[in-house]
């Protein structure tokens, strides 16, 4: 499909920054639009939440680089060790034409470890990163520094978004990329519809690769999401500051404190803001006004983890053929490979 065409049928602006890396973006009025209407529906409800994909920012990201180098936090450390020893395995399923799409590139910092493994078999590697931020264009730039035939479009968007934008691009087949456990955000409801979106979208030459945490010690997950040092606390406080610029709001970061714990019986990390007194906040771009009380909770987060036969069940009635998976047993973490079924 035509850059026009696309343009035109998804409402993206299309930018050239040079003769190797372009980006897409919806539609400015559309994007503040969703920002503005999610925050005003998802902070209007009884039980007050925020969704996580709106951490994201430039600031945002740039704290959760600090998280991923915190020795409390294993994720990023586990899942990038991982990457470094399948390198030669992963080789053996990719093909010479085959695009790397990625749902949530961020720093992009692992996504070298799998361009190294597509540049080793092509002449010419194409990058689709898509994420929320508009950090994706200043890891694009790096990642060109170091990778001279590659090129990079990226789609700043929802990882919805992007998924359309993907299946209605061309028929090259993709490895589609979804690391650093970001699964484990969705509820096992719609975790499972996004795994049917992304089968939906596949080719039978595409592949899925995906990052999961697995279920493990309460200490070692609860101290994974409350460092000693509070990096881990500013980032979650920092989805008020954007709300603030963004959306014209007045909400007091100091009256309000990180808190999270490890569900057991959900098997998932929370992760909320809480109040330290009651307050009023006006959110004028999403036309609200808020009471918040004393104690009161805004969920941030969800971190689901999941065992790996859980995992099986789950992408077998998703749409997918599991075709490999590596795991790491110190740090229960593990990456699986698929195609569809």
């Amino acid at each position: 499909m035509s850059t026009k065409t696309l343009q035109k049928s998804l409402r993206y602006r299309h930018f050239e920054i040079n003769s190797r890396l372009r980006y897409f973006k919806p539609e400015s009025a559309k994007s503040n639009k969703t920002f503005a209407e999610e925050i005003s529906r998802s902070l209007n409800q009884k039980e007050k939440s925020i969704n996580p994909k709106f951490f994201y920012d430039i600031k945002g990201s740039e704290l959760f680089d600090d998280i991923c180098e915190l020795p409390e936090y294993y994720l990023t450390r586990t899942e990038t060790n991982l990457l470094k020893t399948i390198g030669n395995e992963l080789e053996k399923f990719v093909t010479a034409d085959m695009r790397l799409v990625e749902l949530g590139s961020g720093s992009a910092v692992k996504t070298r470890l799998l361009l190294d493994v597509l540049t080793k078999i092509q002449n010419k590697t194409e990058y689709f990163p898509i994420d929320i931020s508009d950090v994706l264009q200043e890891s694009s730039l790096k990642l060109l520094e170091g990778y001279e035939n590659l090129s990079i479009t990226g789609v700043i968007d929802s990882y919805e978004g992007g998924l359309e934008f993907v299946e209605k691009y061309d028929n090259k087949p993709n490895l589609i990329a979804f690391l650093g456990s970001s699964f484990g955000n969705f509820t096992p409801e719609f975790g499972f519809a996004f795994l049917q979106k992304i089968s939906s979208i596949m080719k039978n030459n595409d592949l899925f690769f995906i990052g999961l945490d697995l279920i493990k010690d309460k200490v070692v997950l609860e101290n994974a999401y409350d460092d000693s040092a509070g990096i881990t606390a500013n980032f979650n406080l920092n989805i008020l500051s954007r709300i603030n610029a963004e959306l014209n709001a007045n909400f007091v970061i100091s009256q309000f404190a990180h808190y999270s714990l490890y569900n057991e019986k959900e098997q998932r990390i929370e992760m909320y803001l809480r109040s330290l007194e009651d307050q009023k906040v006006e959110i004028k771009k999403a036309n609200l006004q808020l009471s918040i009380e004393k104690d009161e909770l805004i969920h941030t987060e969800h971190s689901h983890k999941y065992s790996i036969s859980q995992i099986k069940n789950i992408m077998h009635k998703a749409g997918f053929e599991i075709e490999k998976i590596w795991h790491d047993t110190n740090k229960p973490y593990a990456l699986f490979l698929a195609s569809k079924n």
